[in-house]
């Protein structure tokens, strides 16, 4: 059965932009398309305000599926597309679609409420809880820059994103960049660049770490970046000239001193391009 790429759906250009970044990433990488839409188990099948509208919610919601379905397949002819109408809670039936997902993709903002779900929310929300990558989509896609971003702190996490990073970049045949932010601890009299960072990795040391990934993707360019600023600050800026930011769900509690996990909350909110949230597949909480 060939592996798909989840992507929740609710009607927002969010939503599509979504749909259509799972389309472009599926056929670069062999996989087909699952789109989701989840309605609330309460919500009414005849719409009270909605005057001369004969179609009941389940109807509406099952042309919005095909329409999607659509524009998947006119975006990527060939492509594998399946379609699913769900009843419930919107991230609990995204955690269940997972277990079998290659990906799931959402969105950054809905519609204001889907079903009596905000699918906005449900990202953050889901963040390091599913047991696949799950991508965050801004805005429409850009004309490509040829680079992907993987933000590093020596962490599993962080390996898995690496490695995640890196099937990105080779099938995108786009360049890698290592990131590495040092942030200046709290209370420390040396700022950044004239005293010893304490949890801190050398660039060094990295290029290290790098050695096994180099050996095992040849034809991807790495290049590693150490920059001194806020982890989420550095993310962001270098996601105005990247085509996806990835980074892993947990760090060890110093991503060059700032947490991991609030870098990953952070970065969806500010990056300018997809982000990827990575958890190691072996994590069980």
């Amino acid at each position: 059965m060939t592996r798909t790429i989840v992507v929740g759906i609710d009607g927002s250009p969010a939503s599509y932009a979504a749909l259509d970044w799972a389309a472009d990433d599926a056929a670069r990488r062999r996989l087909g398309v699952r789109i989701v839409h989840v309605r609330g188990p309460w919500t009414a099948e005849h719409s009270l305000t909605a005057a001369g509208d004969h179609q009941t919610l389940t109807e509406q919601c099952d042309a919005m599926l095909r329409a999607a379905a659509s524009r998947a397949q006119q975006r990527r002819p060939g492509l594998e597309v399946t379609t699913a109408l769900g009843v419930g809670a919107v991230a609990e039936r995204l955690k269940h679609e997972a277990r079998s997902a290659d990906t799931v993709a959402l969105g950054s903002r809905g519609l204001g409420r889907v079903s009596g779900q905000v699918l906005g929310s449900v990202g953050p929300a889901l963040t390091g809880q599913l047991s696949c990558p799950l991508v965050i989509v801004h805005e429409p896609a850009q004309q490509p820059y040829g680079e992907v971003v993987a933000g590093f702190d020596g962490s599993a996490d962080a390996e898995a994103a690496l490695e995640y990073a890196l099937e990105q970049a080779q099938a995108r045949d786009a360049r890698l960049r290592v990131l590495y932010g040092l942030q200046a601890p709290v209370q420390t009299p040396h700022p950044v660049g004239y005293g010893p960072i304490p949890n801190g990795i050398t660039e060094q040391e990295i290029e290290q770490r790098l050695t096994t990934w180099r050996q095992k993707y040849p034809e991807v360019e790495m290049v590693v970046s150490v920059l001194a600023g806020n982890p989420v600050t550095v993310l962001a800026r270098a996601s105005r000239q990247a085509d996806l930011v990835v980074v892993g769900s947990r760090g060890l509690g110093g991503f060059a001193s700032a947490v991991l996990g609030s870098v990953s909350r952070g970065i969806l909110r500010r990056a300018r391009c997809p982000v990827a949230v990575i958890r190691r597949p072996d994590r069980t909480s």
